[in-house]
């Protein structure tokens, strides 16, 4: 019996949380950090002078948010949150370029070009 026992404990490892203690902490962290992110759309806008309309840019957000809706984990959604703040301050500070920004509408699946040129075109983007 203590061999079996002895195994669970080194089989499970408890692991310390990156921010949040449980699901509506983390919750409340993504909340957060996307009302930030709305918040901030207007003026990203402006300073990117991106030739995008503030709602294309809001619906984008919200794709961008909803594409990790099925993520469960604790700790991979605080990391989410994470990047998504570094991501937000890069931009607010202006640290990021137009293409930088831009490259968030590009199409996430592509298809992939067949001929020489259309390869050729595809890469110098």
């Amino acid at each position: 019996m203590s061999a079996a026992r002895q195994a669970i404990k080194v089989g499970t490892k408890n692991v310390r949380p990156v921010l949040s203690v449980n699901h509506g902490e983390a919750k409340r962290r993504v909340l957060n950090l996307y009302k930030a992110w709305y918040r901030q759309i207007p003026y990203l806008v402006k300073d990117y002078d991106m030739p995008k309309s503030e709602e294309q840019c809001r619906e984008k957000l919200k794709e961008m948010f909803l594409n990790n809706k099925h993520v469960s984990d604790i700790r991979v959604i605080d990391m989410l949150v994470i990047k998504g703040q570094m991501e937000l301050k890069e931009a607010v500070n202006l640290w990021k370029q137009k293409g930088h920004m831009m490259a968030y509408f590009k199409p996430t699946e592509e298809p992939k070009p067949k001929d020489f040129l259309s390869k050729f075109f595809s890469s110098n983007e």
